[in-house]
This record gives C-alpha cells, sequence and structure tokens, in this order.
C-alpha cells in the first residue's frame, strides 16, 4: 500500500475489519477453489494441466510460484488475472509483478501470456444474474423490480480511471447483467476506497448511494459486487457489515448477491476461455 499515512491508515483500518471478521481473510482458500474449480473442468475436457495461484502483497508469492513453475520445467504461461475491470492496480500491476519474476528467474526463458478481459461474457453474467435472482428470493418479484439495483466496484482514484477502461467495463458488465434480469434501471456505486488522500477516488461511496437512493424514495436496495470474484473480506466488511448499518439507520431493507465465486457458469467460462486460447498455440 506505501508509505503515505492515507495508505498506512486504510492498512491499519482492513487489519481492523479482519478483527470484526475473526482475524482471517478467506482468500486465499476461495482462490484456490476456482482454480481447483477451474483444473478440474480442463481435465473433463482432456486438458491435465497444472494450475498454479499467485498473489502479488502475500503468499504464494508471483514470484515464487513462478520460480517453482521453471523447477518443474514449464516454459510457457497462460495469466488469468482474476479482475473483471482494468486499471493500472487491477491488471498492470500485476502483469509488471510477473514481468520482474520472470526477469529474477534469469535465462530460463519464461514466456508468459494473458487471457483476454471477460467482462461481458454471458458465462460471467449468467453467474451474477442467477446470484442475483437467488439473492431476492425472499423479496417476492414484485418487491424486488421496485427495489433499486446497485452494482458496486472498488474504488479507485480519479486520476487512475482517466487512463484506464474501467468505469467503462464496470458499466458494461452492470448493462449486460440487468438486460440479463430483464430490467432497465440500475445504478453504480464503489466501494474499499482509501480515505484522507490528496487526490478524489471514484464515487459515490456505496453508502452514499444507499442514503441517497433512500431519498429518492427507495425503501429495499439489492447490492451486486459485479468487480469483485470472492467474498473476502471486502465484501464481508464493506457490505455485509457497513452498508447493512447504514440501510439500517435509513430503514431500509438491504440485501447483497454473491461474487461469482466458483459459480458453475462462471468456472466454465474461464476453463472454455483457457481451453480456446491453447487451442491456438
Amino acid at each position: 500500500m506505501g508509505a503515505h499515512p492515507a495508505a498506512q491508515a486504510r492498512v491499519a483500518e482492513v487489519a481492523a475489519h479482519y478483527v470484526q471478521l475473526g482475524g482471517f481473510s478467506p482468500f486465499n482458500d476461495l482462490t484456490l477453489q476456482q482454480a481447483r474449480g477451474v483444473a478440474d473442468l480442463l481435465k473433463a475436457r482432456g486438458l491435465d494441466l497444472p494450475v498454479y495461484v499467485g498473489m502479488r502483497h502475500w503468499p504464494p508469492y508471483v514470484q515464487d510460484v513462478l520460480r517453482v513453475m521453471a523447477e518443474q520445467g514449464r516454459r510457457h504461461i497462460l495469466a488469468v488475472i482474476l479482475a473483471p475491470h482494468q486499471c493500472f492496480a487491477s491488471w498492470e500491476w500485476y502483469q509488471q509483478t510477473v514481468a520482474a519474476g520472470v526477469e529474477a528467474l534469469g535465462d530460463c526463458a519464461l514466456q508468459v501470456t494473458y487471457l483476454e478481459p471477460w467482462y461481458t461474457h454471458p458465462g460471467y453474467i449468467a453467474a451474477i444474474a442467477d446470484y442475483l435472482r437467488q439473492a431476492c428470493q425472499g423479496l417476492g418479484p414484485e418487491h424486488a423490480q421496485r427495489a433499486a439495483l446497485v452494482y458496486t466496484a472498488h474504488s479507485i482514484p480519479e486520476v487512475m480511471a482517466a487512463t484506464a477502461p474501467y468505469t467503462q467495463q464496470f458499466e458494461a458488465t452492470a448493462a449486460a447483467t440487468t438486460q440479463r434480469l430483464g430490467r432497465t434501471d440500475y445504478h453504480l456505486a464503489y466501494q474499499s476506497q482509501v480515505h484522507g488522500t490528496p487526490r478524489p477516488w471514484l464515487q459515490p461511496d456505496i453508502n452514499d448511494a444507499i442514503v441517497q437512493l433512500h431519498a429518492t424514495g427507495y425503501d429495499t436496495v439489492i447490492i451486486s459486487p459485479i468487480g469483485f470474484l470472492s467474498d473476502h473480506v471486502e465484501i464481508l466488511y464493506d457490505l455485509d457489515i457497513a452498508a447493512q448499518r447504514t440501510a439500517a439507520a435509513c430503514s431500509v431493507t438491504c440485501v447483497r448477491a454473491k461474487t461469482v465465486g466458483t459459480h458453475p457458469a462462471f468456472l466454465a467460462m474461464l476453463s472454455e476461455l483457457i481451453a480456446a486460447r491453447l487451442s491456438k498455440g
């Protein structure tokens, strides 16, 4: 996160969230579940390939995983960045980390290519829509149609967003999902921003959005965190604790759909895209 006071404050803030959620993040386990699911689907297609998981900020570190791959004789790597929308923090930073890891290995000649973005792929959209329908079951169809449908993504600095397709891809995912649901109305909001920085971050924050929606007459909000792929700490705290607290203060009913996680349609999409890419050589 860096040495900036705002970044350090964010680290302390997130650490406190971990404590409230039992002191443990499910992120690694959830990502490993996704990797195992994709590996199983590839194997069912006759592609018995190893699927590795590398992290940028904690073990298993990308550079360590690359070293293991090189030691095992791997030379051609197809990298899948598990982020649906592109900006420096979600894509380029990972690519730079991989490039640095490959360079550190010296002359092992690892060749890395990347799977293309899939933010409007039917499999991804189907998984989001399915979990939204499940989340709305307790509301009843008429109540759900009257509720405000809000999609969230991780907030990033506006200056970063200005040089990336992040917001356009976020809105494209939201529009495609809304169409799949047979609706036309939706709202966009952001979460997990760093506070106290000198540069503005993308708005509105999900908590502000809930207050604004209540002020315009909505008594129910349905949240789908389409910018995230698993129910890790930022989802469990920002939406299931903080946003619920805000909604309760406004007397607003707030339901939250799952992230795509290990939804069969999402994992099938990844395996299909990987298999298609590998078939091209």
